[in-house]
């Protein structure tokens, strides 16, 4: 690495640290080259920075409690969100029921793969290569996995309701 370069480097790491410092930094350009120092030498100019502002503004994100929902914000009788709540039941229930269906194919395709031993599977002397019957069950155990998270977060969501 030449020594040019890794003067840059060396100041590109010390950026972050300028502001903690409040240090003078100075350019200097002697014979075509440009370094930079905190220390003021023949051919050297002082650099002016802007101050770093690292505390988060409060201009930047306001706060949900900062802004109150309007007066004319439209709202909903109890009677109309009970009825919404109740569809979304009977909707949710509806989806866990069919989900449980699908695992329940799932499950007993997974089964009857299980049961079944192709012939590509054995090795020479009958016995059976594990690795490739895992191989081809994968696909119907990801199935079921799936059809079960489906469950477990349509039940999950049944329990957050009202």
């Amino acid at each position: 690495m030449k020594r040019r370069d890794l003067g840059m480097t060396f100041v590109l790491l010390s950026l972050p640290a300028w502001p903690a410092l409040a240090q003078d930094i100075f350019k200097c350009e002697v014979d075509g080259r440009v370094t930079y120092s905190n220390v003021p030498t023949k051919n050297c100019r002082k650099i002016i920075l802007d101050p770093v502002n690292l505390a988060p503004s409060s201009k930047l994100a306001p706060k949900a409690s900062s802004t109150p929902t309007p007066g004319n914000f439209p709202k909903v009788d109890d009677q109309t969100q009970k009825a919404r709540d109740t569809d979304r039941r009977r909707i949710l229930e509806t989806e866990l029921a069919a989900e449980q269906a699908n695992a329940e194919q799932a499950k007993k395709e997974l089964a009857e793969q299980e049961a079944v031993v192709l012939p590509n599977e054995r090795m020479q002397g009958g016995a059976i290569s594990g690795g490739k019957v895992q191989e081809r069950l994968q696909p119907y155990k990801d199935k079921l996995a799936v059809h079960q998270r489906n469950i477990e977060a349509i039940r999950k969501e049944i329990g957050n309701l009202r």
